[in-house]
């Protein structure tokens, strides 16, 4: 969880606003509340939570919300804070939170893999969940209604088995300075500055081994340069000194508290420690920002199939994605559906680039040995 950098007094009111208005559209079954988040970017009509729910004919016959307190357990490494309040409200399934980074989540389902306890996990590690689609633990073949918003970029990441679906996408890293080191001229421009003599000593990255958002970032440059030439730029990165710390939250406390002046820094870490009043500066380089790529999937075994495929198609109702920007912690994301602002000050014109999830989730046990093989802690 990366709770470190949003006042969670604001988070819970925001959260108390998001119910009221949400009770005041109506948690009826015939959807199309749109509900609102006051800066009207959902404000067409769409596919609503209490349409995700409709499996249930409870749901269609009256105003109280599908579910009937059925319990879903779901895995995931962020947005507790905000999902269950959320999807219980909307819906009336309970949810059953287990929480942890991306190494703790992944490693828990493998250990569980004869007898899962989870029935969702919802992750920013889509390699990890294409591994889950391989193995055959996913269910597959569902179609939710909500998938109709998907954007083209979205699109693009549903595999043909519809076995995971895409919520959203964020830079797995930006370039970050601080301003007190360097100005936008002076600090690192690109990725292959950080390799550059000129920055020795002076940049940290988070653990793709730890990291849920930091695999898919190493994961980008390995499938665009090559396995080899990949981990020859990477020997050259850790061979200047970068330092691996095990999360985000890590680099950035390391940034601020000048162990090192520059980063390859998640986003929302990124524009949390800006908005934070900490003398920081964004570089989106211009060959794109390696994407992480946020997904939903569901447990093929699941003894709660109805409220497992409510939970997915909850995640892509604009109204959601849209509350999940304006209060959540990770909320600086790509919404993978149609009709949703991102923040305001988020770069207009952010590139991301997405290794591909095969690709990526084949080779990620090798690529996670050779960091954990090279890089300095």
């Amino acid at each position: 969880m990366k709770r470190n950098f949003i006042n969670r007094g604001f988070a819970a009111a925001g959260l108390i606003s998001l119910m009221l208005a949400t009770a005041a559209c109506g948690s009826n079954a015939n959807g199309a509340n749109g509900a609102n988040n006051g800066n009207g970017a959902a404000s067409s009509p769409s596919p609503s939570a209490s349409q995700a729910a409709s499996a249930s004919p409870s749901a269609s016959e009256s105003a109280k919300p599908a579910g009937g307190g059925e319990t879903l357990t779901v895995y995931l490494n962020d947005f507790d804070e905000i999902i269950k309040p959320m999807f219980e409200e909307a819906t009336g399934y309970k949810l059953e939170l287990v929480t942890g980074n991306g190494a703790e989540i992944m490693s828990r389902i493998e250990a569980e893999k004869g007898n899962p306890h989870w029935d969702v996990v919802w992750m920013d590690s889509m390699p990890s969940i294409e591994g889950l689609s391989q193995s055959g633990q996913l269910l597959e073949g569902y179609t939710p209604a909500n998938a109709a918003n998907l954007t083209d970029f979205a699109k693009g990441f549903v595999p043909a088995n519809q076995s995971y679906y895409p919520t959203g996408a964020h830079a797995a890293s930006v370039i970050v300075y601080n301003t007190e080191a360097f100005d936008e001229a002076s600090a690192p421009q690109s990725w292959a500055d950080l390799a550059d003599p000129k920055f020795k000593d002076a940049v940290g990255m988070a653990d793709p081994a730890v990291a849920a958002p930091a695999y898919p970032f190493v994961a980008w440059f390995f499938e665009s340069k090559g396995m080899e030439e990949g981990k020859a730029y990477f020997k050259g990165v850790l061979g200047n000194g970068t330092r691996v710390y095990p999360k985000n939250p890590n680099v950035a406390q390391a940034l601020t508290g000048g162990e090192i002046k520059a980063a390859a820094l998640q986003e929302s870490n990124a524009y949390a420690l800006k908005n934070g009043g900490e003398p920081i500066g964004i570089i989106w380089p211009e060959e794109g920002a390696p994407g992480s790529v946020r997904v939903a999937a569901i447990q093929k075994e699941t003894d709660h199939p109805e409220a497992a495929k409510a939970f997915v198609d909850f995640l892509l109702d604009p109204a959601t994605q849209q509350a999940l920007i304006d209060q959540g912690e990770e909320s600086y994301f790509e919404p993978s559906v149609t009709g949703v602002n991102p923040k305001a000050d988020r770069e207009p014109n952010a590139k991301l680039v997405v290794a591909e999830a095969s690709f990526a989730s084949g080779h990620e046990a090798e690529i996670k040995q050779w960091f954990a093989d090279n890089a300095v802690q």
